[in-house]
């Protein structure tokens, strides 16, 4: 710019110097000058007619083939002839100019004004998204070294559509944030906002969005037995309602582009613990009275219990057992009771309707999960029972009750 200033300033003197400046003592007629720049020099021409190259020859400047002339300001061809009242003539000297393109490097000479009209007068197509260094407006004043990175076409595919963006970014991220295509939250795209511009220039966008849900859940409450000595043996009552709880679990759910991918729980808090439902178990011993083909007789327990019936040789295995665990032969008025009942009720009398007294003396298998008695035959007075049937344990009163039968 200061040369270009100090140029100006130089044409200036020549004019008011020449030959042909108004004078002061007689008005003499103004003969009509051209100013001639090149470079540093300045030629001072006393015609104007002709072509721009047959000026400069007349000035002995030889345009080289890059070289450009400019008429007051404005580009001209050199066999253009000029016009009448053109001042100044400057001759723009071509200057080395190196590109640097996707690595391959080129160079020419040029004369245009700045970087991006040597480019493009070199049929080098720009886009907006191009990355020049230095810019397409940086004027040439000397030789210049330049680089193009070309932007590459993508096209972006979202949920709603796809896009068509021109990017010379580095990575797919930059890319995308160029063109206003932010990745936020847990969005992502394929390939990785890392990863350098696909070559097929595909480029996916998945939008990702949480939401957390409170599930509530109902917490079983359980059952508790407590003996009451208000409730007759065997009875049973209700003394507390039970009440579930409440669970609430905190889960969060992953929706990409609007459609459930993942569900994971985070955390359970018990909102309300469960209240036990209690039922108490009578123990109060009371004496009853039932009637038997040989009279009344008192008894202080009854139950229903499923009534089977076996012999030393029905007992259910390949081999005659005459005995029992008790110690007393197996035969009319033995009775047999699952294990656990046998500890506290071995040596009890009961009395079964249609079999009559007998005693538990035996051990037997039972059958899972029902009250179970198996009544006791020799091999030629057998009969087959299967059924229920109410037994009564006879008084005395046992010192050990075993209140829980289950």
């Amino acid at each position: 710019m200061l040369r270009l200033l100090g140029l100006v300033l130089v044409v200036a003197l020549l004019a008011a110097c020449s030959p042909g400046a108004a004078g002061t003592g007689g008005g003499a007629a103004s003969i009509h000058s051209l100013t001639i720049i090149d470079g540093d020099q300045v030629t001072g021409l006393n015609e104007s007619s002709g072509t721009a190259a047959e000026l400069l020859a007349r000035a002995g400047i030889t345009l080289g083939a890059d070289d450009r002339v400019l008429a007051d300001g404005m580009a001209v061809a050199p066999d253009q002839p000029l016009a009448a009242d053109t001042t100044t003539l400057q001759v723009r000297r071509a200057l080395l100019l190196t590109l640097l393109e996707n690595g391959t490097q080129t160079t020419f000479e040029t004369s245009a004004p700045t970087v991006g009209e040597a480019l493009t007068e070199n049929g080098v197509e720009l886009h907006a998204a191009d990355l020049l260094d230095p810019p397409p407006a940086t004027p040439i004043l000397g030789p210049l070294s330049v680089t193009l990175m070309p932007a590459q076409e993508l096209t972006v595919k979202t949920a709603s559509g796809g896009t068509t963006i021109r990017s010379a970014a580095e990575t797919v991220g930059a890319a995308l944030a160029g063109a206003g295509i932010a990745l936020q939250g847990a969005d992502y795209s394929l390939p990785g906002e890392s990863s350098p511009l696909p070559t097929d220039g595909q480029v996916r966008v998945v939008r990702v969005n949480e939401s957390v849900l409170l599930i509530q859940k109902p917490i079983p409450y359980s059952t508790e037995y407590q003996l009451s000595a208000d409730l007759e043996l065997d009875q049973q009552d209700l003394l507390q309602l039970g009440e579930p709880g409440l669970l609430v679990s905190r889960v969060r759910v992953r929706y990409e582009d609007g459609q459930e991918t993942a569900r994971s729980a985070e955390a359970e808090t018990t909102v309300r613990p469960p209240k036990d439902r209690i039922i108490g178990t009578g123990t109060k011993v009371v004496i009853h009275t039932v009637d038997t083909p040989s009279g009344p007789r008192e008894y202080w327990r009854a139950l229903q219990v499923y009534a089977t019936s076996y012999s030393p040789c029905r007992s259910g295995t390949t081999q005659c057992y005459s005995g029992t665990a008790g110690g007393l032969p197996v035969q009319r008025g033995v009775v047999g009771v699952v294990r656990r009942w046998w500890y506290s009720m071995n040596g009890l009398q009961v009395y079964v309707p249609g079999y009559g007294v007998a005693t538990i003396s035996d051990v037997g298998g039972g059958i899972p999960g029902t009250p179970w008695i198996d009544l006791g035959f020799k091999d030629d007075d057998y009969e087959s029972w299967h059924q229920w049937v109410t037994i009564y344990f006879l008084t005395p009163v046992p010192g050990s009750i075993l209140y829980d039968l289950e």
